[in-house]
């Protein structure tokens, strides 16, 4: 009997929780999610295009995903990523000969077996998926290697280049809203939380901040332009990263010293909502496609840049939300109590204030990702800001004005475009109807 009644204490235990649970602010976000159909399968269809980006390299590739030769097995796909990261190397065979070209023991490959780059000669001039594809020795092209969404001018894969474009997307819509997230999350909280009479600064601090600013811009990024640009970008963005952190500890650690003397340890206040909303609206009577072009003419063409430069200029949005959102919570209960048990100001903003603020943030970023997107889609058309030899969405549109009767380079990555863009903006009317307190029930 007694171990009954502990059991159905248990039980009761977890049904009681359970109830907390499900009565919690995000479960209720969760149901009024869900009652928005279009959401619930903008959401399915999200997830299928990052799984198809996520593994590109695994769906198509002229590269075997194993394979058996001499009675070695290698994982090419795999490899690849270390030879781009530069901790391996390719084996002499698998340089002098084609991947087609050798003799294998078995092999496994990607559905589709094209690179986006690879260039099919028997097939090139714009093929369509309808026309006759053929092979060496003028036999029919097998339905394996069968190009089913047709090729392009130089005998490329529609196929293989659209699915390199959709990791493309993906990695632009991300990255660049990240960017843009942190720089407005950061800037539009300060905004918020101090408004214009709140933040007291030291003027060695102010100063040497603003001098380590700088000097981090420029011995983090300018003076290593050609190194972000022609070496491996991940290694060497860490290293950028790296210095421009130790120039500011260096900044921060000199202000520290220099705070002792007496000229400089006057404190001043600086009114951060009047410069944090000037600076918006300066960048906001810019156009924004106009300012894009600008910078995108000064820089080597290259997908990242064109990343960095979207998040550098789509971060206003997100800083005004979370600025006017901080603007209500400072004055909250729980603020007002972190800041009389001594709290330091940064643990209440970034532990307390931003992640009680972020609601409106999250709706403003699923709408940015669809704008990123397209505005890559539009630089890429243009063939602006990204190098020749990447495929894109947009760069599959541009190859469609040189034969307006290749309708496959204009139909299926303008519908790829329509759908991604699409999906995401429904995802943001769900989480505004989900979000907005007026309708839980």
């Amino acid at each position: 009997m007694l171990f009954r009644k502990k059991q159905e204490d248990a039980i009761a235990a977890h049904i009681a929780k359970q109830t907390e649970l499900d009565q919690s602010y995000w479960a209720n976000v969760k149901r009024q999610f869900n009652k928005n159909k279009l959401a619930v399968w903008s959401m399915k269809v999200f997830w299928f295009i990052v799984f198809v980006a996520a593994f590109a390299d695994f769906i198509a590739n002229e590269r075997p995903i194993a394979c058996q030769v001499d009675g070695a097995v290698h994982f090419p796909v795999l490899k690849q990523y270390g030879v781009a990261l530069g901790l391996a190397k390719w084996d002499d065979q698998f340089v002098t000969k084609r991947w087609d070209e050798h003799q294998y023991d078995w092999s496994v490959f990607p559905i589709i077996p094209y690179s986006a780059t690879t260039m099919d000669k028997m097939n090139r001039n714009f093929k369509s998926p309808f026309d006759k594809q053929r092979a060496k020795g003028g036999k029919s092209l097998s339905w394996r290697k069968w190009h089913w969404l047709g090729t392009d001018e130089l005998g490329r894969d529609v196929a293989a280049g659209m699915v390199a474009g959709t990791r493309i997307a993906v990695l632009v819509g991300i990255i660049a809203m990240s960017i843009a997230s942190i720089i407005g999350i950061l800037i539009g909280s300060l905004a918020g939380y101090f408004g214009d009479n709140r933040l007291k600064i030291s003027l060695s601090r102010l100063f040497f901040n603003i001098i380590g600013f700088f000097a981090a811009i420029f011995y983090g990024l300018i003076t290593r332009t050609y190194a972000l640009t022609e070496g491996t970008f991940v290694l060497e963005i860490f290293k950028s990263l790296g210095i421009m952190l130790g120039i500011m500890l260096v900044a921060n650690v000199l202000a520290s010293v220099f705070k002792r003397l007496p000229f400089l340890s006057h404190r001043i206040t600086l009114a951060m909502d009047i410069i944090v909303m000037r600076l918006i609206e300066v960048i906001n009577s810019i156009p924004g496609l106009l300012l894009i072009l600008s910078i995108v003419a000064l820089t080597k063409p290259s997908i990242i840049n064109v990343m960095v430069i979207i998040g550098l200029i789509s971060w206003t949005g997100i800083a005004r939300f979370i600025r006017a959102e901080l603007l209500r919570v400072r004055s909250l209960e729980y603020v007002e109590a972190a800041q009389a048990m001594g709290f330091s100001e940064a643990r209440i903003i970034f532990r307390h204030a931003i992640p009680n603020a972020l609601t409106p943030v999250l709706i403003t970023i699923a709408f940015g990702i669809a704008s990123a997107i397209l505005t890559e889609a539009f630089l890429s058309f243009l063939g602006i800001g990204v190098a020749a030899e990447e495929v894109t969405w947009g760069s599959l549109l541009n190859l469609a004005r040189m034969k307006f009767q290749a309708w496959w380079l204009a139909i299926f990555p303008g519908f790829a475009i329509f759908i991604t863009v699409t999906i995401f903006n429904l995802i943001g009317e769900g989480l505004t109807d989900a979000l907005d307190p007026k309708l839980k029930q």
